[in-house]
């Protein structure tokens, strides 16, 4: 199967007990004669302090390079994979009661994570803390530009303003933190199935597994896209076909971060053109009035980069691929979304659903784009 967008692949595995994402980077650096850095990966989780809906963190992510200094991958945690973990430290759990399952300091000093409410004094941190600095000195920078010391308590480190207000904290990683591993691809041009299968044949060898939570994510170049009709056409796909999608791609009913788009934005997208503006003034009007109906990054297809002139990150992210070990199954599912989503750069508008069927619905789809549709399961093997 041949893929022909530029495409970013995030793929989410787990490491086998006693080893972790950075046991994948090395050996990948060591079969293309490359090289790995650390750095510090962000991301954001609950918070369980009233009133707080999130803290953001940094935890070790590893980047590696090829023989000439290009990435291939970075190697990051996912917050959402915890099913496993759980499992695995039932024994135990049972065995030393409820505080096995708590923090604790790992052999590696550079397993920590960095914690803090406000996302943009955690990229002040990042800036001024070296990913190789060890947990007992974590924050010591930090603490320099704020003209502060950092606390030590206990396996917390924390530091805070000359006004006693909380920048941030550094702490352990929770046990088995290690393990969760998403490897998230630069663009892939070409050869995209040899990219995949040079990153995941070690992962099997190493014994990585696919985790109960896990998903396959999709990145293709936002820039076809930003018009009123390449949009509305995303959220009539995403928005009426959504059972078929599931059902054609085999989506994982255990992933957390998954939901339908916001009824409003599938209304928005259906009413009638404004008549008389131009397409700038329409495309200006659909992004703001789209950015209200609640949409955020964690739908079954991440728009938010359009609902901006200026993104970090200018794609399109499809979220409801199920992980797989094998780089065929991920390009045959990527085959068949890259072509619903050539269809909605089209003028046309992208039809209903003809009947309930979420089966029936999915070999419509197929045949709308030429793809012989075999209702593939996520791969066990």
């Amino acid at each position: 199967m041949i893929l022909n967008e530029r495409i970013g692949f995030e793929i989410e595995l787990l490491a086998p007990a006693g080893a972790d994402r950075g046991t994948l980077a090395e050996r990948l650096a060591l079969e293309q004669g490359g090289r790995v850095v650390r750095f510090f990966h962000t991301d954001s989780e609950p918070s369980l302090v009233p009133g707080m809906g999130h803290f953001w963190h940094l935890t070790p992510g590893f980047t590696v390079h090829d023989s000439h200094g290009a990435p291939l991958a970075s190697l990051v945690d996912d917050i959402t994979i915890v099913a496993d973990l759980r499992r695995d430290m039932q024994p135990a759990i049972q065995a030393a009661g409820r505080h096995a399952a708590g923090p604790s300091r790992q052999a590696d000093e550079h397993s920590y994570r960095i914690l803090s409410d406000d996302a943009r004094l955690l990229r002040l941190i990042a800036d001024h803390t070296h990913p190789d600095t060890p947990f007992a000195r974590v924050l010591d920078d930090v603490g320099v530009l704020f003209g502060t010391s950092v606390e030590t308590i206990d396996t917390v480190r924390r530091l805070r303003d000359r006004a006693g207000a909380s920048i941030a904290m550094a702490t352990s990683l929770a046990r088995g933190r290690e393990r969760p591993c998403e490897i998230v691809t630069p663009p892939l041009s070409r050869d995209h199935e040899a990219a995949l299968e040079m990153l995941l044949r070690p992962a099997r060898e190493l014994e990585f597994t696919v985790p109960v939570e896990a998903a396959v994510h999709l990145h293709f170049d936002g820039a076809p896209y930003r018009s009123v009709a390449a949009f509305s056409n995303l959220v009539r796909l995403f928005g009426h076909w959504r059972e078929a999608l599931h059902v054609a791609l085999g989506t994982n009913p255990a992933c957390t971060r998954l939901q339908p788009l916001p009824p409003a934005l599938l209304e928005l997208v259906d009413r009638p053109d404004a008549a008389g503006l131009a397409e700038t003034e329409r495309w200006g009007g659909l992004q703001t009035a789209a950015m209200a109906t609640g949409l955020t990054k964690y739908f079954d297809i991440n728009l938010i980069a359009l609902l901006t002139d200026r993104p970090p990150r200018d794609t399109v992210e499809v979220r409801i691929l199920p992980a797989s070990l094998y780089a065929a199954d991920i390009v045959r599912r990527a085959a068949f979304v890259e072509a619903l989503l050539s269809r909605c750069i089209e003028p046309r508008p992208f039809p209903r659903p003809t009947g309930a069927d979420p089966s029936a619905q999915a070999a419509e789809l197929a045949a709308m784009v030429g793809i012989v549709h075999t209702n593939v399961k996520a791969t066990t093997r």
